[in-house]
């Protein structure tokens, strides 16, 4: 008995205490806090789309003043004082500008701020930030913010975790960009003051600096991400040795240089330098990371064999080591990775003597071996990768057949196969066994493709993107007729002669190229039921009639329109609106007439423009010259006319033109001084300055891990170069060619001393034209120049000694003028045959039968006095004439030798 009232006693004390200290009922958070978080939720509007996070939802909707904030969705309080210490509203659907004066900064006994994943409109981080000092976790990603992280920042110096990166780069006025910046000193800053930093997250996030060697004194930091922070400069290697380091992404900082070190043992489990300058040897210590399971350092720098000891890193399931410099045969160091479930070695110079090691690994899901000198089938012992989605061998000298049993990898989604030795008939119905393909590409192999005709109507294919270029086609595969999300069609180089009615139901396509083949009959004008599109090539054909007026505005994200080499006739459409995207038109190598539409000014990002070849009859498109992005400009062989100028009330600066090629038309009038002058980007040898906007389309696939793509947009060019026609078949690798044809016109009067302030220049074509006057000598300013051709004009005088500055000067033709005098000499001019000068009578030099008597002394320090024309002296001699008869003067202005006429400049 005694016992049972000791542990009710026992009971009631145990409860009286339990009650005293921890009340039963939670009392309410702070109503100053309360209305504050009321107050910063007023100022937001709630946007599905301002999240992308499908799983999203607003979570401040059930906030209401007649409950309690610490039960909030989002919202956690302190269990004692009831303060606000967590907020976690990612992925809430906020939409609205973020302001310095929000309520959320009066919370200062904040712990986690989380509002990652909502569109804050642009605005900039407010630098209030720096007054919540107790912050331990600050996430801000993906949220819209823009501008300069604020230095304030750097306060929070409790900092465990720093959250300010991005998904991706922004699309803003037609160019990608990050929109947040971090200046070096708030870098440094941060490193300084949270010196407890675990996680620093800064992707996509602008630093444009150096990485401070006060990063190595964080030996708590885990995770560092810097993916395309634009960095530069060496990487400081001690960061490898932080102990407790797992996670490392520098990819895409193509200016940041580094070398691996020696690895100790070290907790790194991700490795991830893609796309940087690292260069120099993978280290045998490499092996002691014994946690690694990613290494991906595709894009860089890296040469050598690989390490066998990378064999020892069996926890290893994702490799990229693409397009490097890596040599030797690395299947001793991979074979014995059997949780590899990524093996990317394609693009360096490996010389496997067999891959059927690679069918044992048979976790792989994604295989790239392309460059890899197979030179055999594919190994049977590939059919043991049943879970294989993605599998890329471009040039990778496959022979044989398409191997039947591949059609049994079910799981495959990418197939790309381009540019190899694979032969025989493909029924192209057999890849509809393959349900999850959504991407194939056969272009360039030996393959006669074809599409059966009993139940492919019956089937759906899951094809997104299917390039077949020259694949011996004579129609449009109907395997692809019922596939719904068609995204990319290439199909180019094949013989197809006509479009079947379904294609132009594809609703998803983005891409379509058709061009080379042999299409006839004119251009459907339900063509411009296909609203997605993007990317539209339909040249080299035999296609006739008018362009339909459609084709210009029936969607508003056309970035590539081509249509030139085919028989199209009538008037360019005229009509072009003001959101248009086109960043490149090719109309050339047809038969369009009238004159060009002024509406093309409406095409603020069109960086490339060809009309050549038509007949079209305008005056200069002085108007084009206002176009932000123009970067070429191609009217050749047409019936332009009239001077080559800007009206005296208008500018038209061409602020960004590499070339224009005028040639082959009929422009008169004095050489367009004042214009050229205006011609910024020819006046830059600045690589960065002169580099194509990135044209590229981005394309994604649901199957394979929901991947993205890119494929980059490249232009044609066609131009006449050093005497021979020269097709850039990728213009943007050739950003630094700089040039201007004005090459058979009427244009007359003097060439231009202002002209050697284009530094840019390449090639410069002014032949067949009604120049007159010396040739100045500022052209030896040149010093990019490649190709000079000056021929068939009325230049007289003597060929400046500052030619022979032109190192890379590999074309010179001034023949058919009235040039005089020695032609210099050195080893440059050499090189130049009998060709470049013959039809100059008064010339002479080691390259002519005509030699001179005695080689030209060393130039002046006044530019064009060593050049002045042959016609200046004879003009000086004959003031002599003046004195001793006017015919006699004129006599000695022809028959001295050259010693004499020398000492006559002397005295005159």
């Amino acid at each position: 008995m005694m016992f049972m009232w000791s542990l009710l006693f026992l009971y009631s004390l145990l409860s009286f205490t339990f009650t005293t200290s921890f009340p039963l009922t939670h009392p309410k958070c702070h109503e100053d806090e309360s209305h504050a978080l009321l107050q910063f939720k007023e100022g937001f509007n709630i946007n599905m789309t301002a999240s992308w996070n499908p799983s999203s939802y607003p979570k401040t909707a059930s906030w209401n003043v007649s409950t309690d904030c610490c039960s909030w969705d989002g919202i956690q309080c302190h269990e004692y004082t009831n303060r606000v210490i967590h907020i976690d509203l990612s992925s809430s659907q906020l939409y609205g500008t973020m302001n310095a004066n929000s309520t959320l900064f009066s919370l200062t006994c904040l712990q986690s701020l989380d509002l990652s994943d909502n569109d804050f409109n642009y605005s900039q981080i407010p630098p209030e930030i720096g007054e919540l000092s107790q912050l331990r976790y600050l996430n801000l990603s993906n949220a819209t913010f823009f501008g300069e992280i604020p230095p304030q920042v750097s306060q929070l110096s409790k900092l465990l975790s720093l959250d300010l990166s991005l998904h991706a780069t922004t699309i803003l006025q037609g160019s990608r960009v990050n929109l947040l910046q971090l200046k070096e000193s708030s870098l440094k800053s941060i490193i300084q003051n949270a010196t407890k930093l675990e996680i620093l997250r800064l992707s996509h996030v602008t630093i444009l600096s150096p990485l401070p060697e006060k990063l190595t004194n964080l030996t708590s930091l885990q995770v560092l991400s810097l993916y395309n922070s634009e960095l530069y400069g060496e990487f400081p290697a001690g960061v490898f040795h932080l102990p407790n380091l797992k996670f490392l992404d520098l990819r895409y900082n193509s200016n940041l240089n580094g070398r691996l070190p020696e690895f100790q043992s070290s907790s790194l489990t991700i490795l991830a330098l893609d796309y940087t300058g690292f260069y120099g040897t993978l280290p045998v210590s490499i092996g002691k990371l014994s946690s690694l399971n990613t290494l991906l350092i595709r894009n860089c720098n890296f040469l050598g064999y690989i390490p066998s000891s990378l064999g020892n890193l069996t926890q290893l399931m994702q490799i990229s080591l693409q397009n490097n410099k890596l040599s030797g045969d690395p299947s001793a160091s991979l074979t014995n990775l059997t949780k590899l479930s990524k093996l990317l070695v394609g693009h360096n110079e490996f010389t496997f003597e067999t891959i059927s090691w690679i069918g044992k690994l048979s976790s792989i899901i994604t295989l790239d071996i392309s460059s890899v000198n197979i030179g055999s089938d594919i190994p049977s012992s590939f059919a043991n990768l049943t879970q294989l989605e993605i599998f890329s061998a471009v040039n990778s000298n496959i022979k044989g057949e398409l191997p039947s049993w591949m059609m049994n990898l079910t799981n495959l989604a990418v197939l790309i196969l381009p540019q190899n030795f694979l032969f025989g008939k493909i029924d192209l119905d057999m890849f509809l066994k393959l349900k999850r393909l959504i991407y194939l590409d056969l272009s360039f192999n030996i393959l006669s493709l074809y599409s059966g005709k009993s139940l492919s109507h019956m089937t759906k294919s899951q094809i997104q993107i299917l390039y077949l270029q020259s694949c011996n086609l004579v129609e449009v595969p109907t395997f692809i007729r019922y596939s719904s999300d068609l995204q990319i069609l290439d199909l180019s180089n094949n013989s197809i002669t006509s479009l079947p009615s379904w294609l132009w139901r594809k609703s998803s396509l983005q891409i379509l190229d058709v061009s080379d083949n042999s299409l006839t009959g004119e251009i459907s004008p339900s063509i411009c039921n296909l609203k997605s599109l993007i990317h539209l090539e339909l040249g080299f054909n035999s296609l006739s009639g008018n362009v339909p007026s459609c084709i210009i505005n029936f969607t508003p994200n056309l970035q590539v329109l081509t249509l030139q080499g085919n028989k199209l006739s009538g008037l360019i459409p005229q009509s072009y609106q003001t959101e248009n995207t086109f960043k490149a038109i090719d109309f050339s190598n047809n038969n369009l007439q009238g004159q060009l539409p002024r509406a093309l000014v409406n095409c603020g990002r069109l960086e490339y423009f060809d009309i050549s070849h038509n007949n079209i009859n305008d005056s200069f498109p002085f108007w084009l010259g206002d176009l932000p992005e123009l970067k070429v400009l191609a009217l050749s062989d047409n019936e332009f006319h009239g001077d080559i100028r800007c009206p005296d009330n208008m500018t038209c600066t061409f602020p960004k033109l590499h070339i224009i090629d005028l040639s082959h038309n009929e422009f008169s009038g004095s050489f367009p001084s004042k214009m050229i002058q205006t011609w910024k980007t020819m006046k830059t040898s600045n690589t960065s300055q002169l580099q194509y906007e990135e044209t590229s389309i981005f394309y994604s696939f649901d199957k394979a891990g929901g991947s993205s793509m890119r494929g980059n947009v490249s232009y044609s060019f066609t131009m006449s170069n050093k005497g021979m026609v020269m097709v850039y078949e990728k213009l943007q690798e050739f950003y630094s060619m700089i040039a201007i044809d004005m090459s058979s016109n009427k244009i007359s009067g003097e060439i231009p001393k202002v002209i050697g302030d284009l530094k840019g220049l390449v090639l410069l074509n002014l032949s067949n034209n009604n120049l007159i006057g010396s040739i100045p000598s500022s052209l030896g300013k040149l010093s990019n120049l490649e190709a000079l051709d000056l021929s068939f004009n009325g230049l007289s005088g003597k060929i400046p000694q500052q030619l022979t500055q032109l190192t890379f000067l590999e074309f010179l033709n001034v023949s058919f003028n009235n040039l005089t005098g020695p032609i210099p000499q050195n080893q440059q001019f050499s090189t130049f045959q009998e060709n470049s000068f013959e039809g100059n009578q008064g010339l002479c030099g080691d390259q002519l039968s005509k030699k001179c008597t005695e080689h030209p002394g060393p130039s002046s320090s006044d530019g064009d006095h060593d050049s002045e024309s042959f016609i200046e002296i004879e003009w000086k001699v004959s003031l002599i004439g003046y004195a001793g008869g006017l015919v006699a003067g004129v006599a000695l202005g022809i028959s001295y030798s050259s010693q004499v006429l020398r000492w006559l400049r002397r005295i005159f």
